[in-house]
């Protein structure tokens, strides 16, 4: 019985260093994406967005309602 005993135990941490293993694939190729994607003439400015922290296009002007 005593030979039985340790059998659950590495059946039970195969699934969970399959699954660290599949974890730690996803990020690597993660990484290997942006890391491309970096390279790949995104130039200094990595922001999706363009302009984001510029000046607005043109400045608001308020008037009062006659009537």
């Amino acid at each position: 019985m005593s030979a039985n005993a340790p059998e659950p135990e590495s059946e039970s941490k195969a699934p969970d260093d399959e699954l660290k293993r599949k974890f730690r694939e996803a990020l690597e190729r993660k990484r290997r994406t942006q890391a491309e994607s970096n390279a790949a003439a995104r130039g200094k400015n990595g922001s999706k967005i363009a302009g984001a922290h510029g000046p607005v296009a043109g400045k608001r002007s308020f008037r009062r309602k006659s009537g």
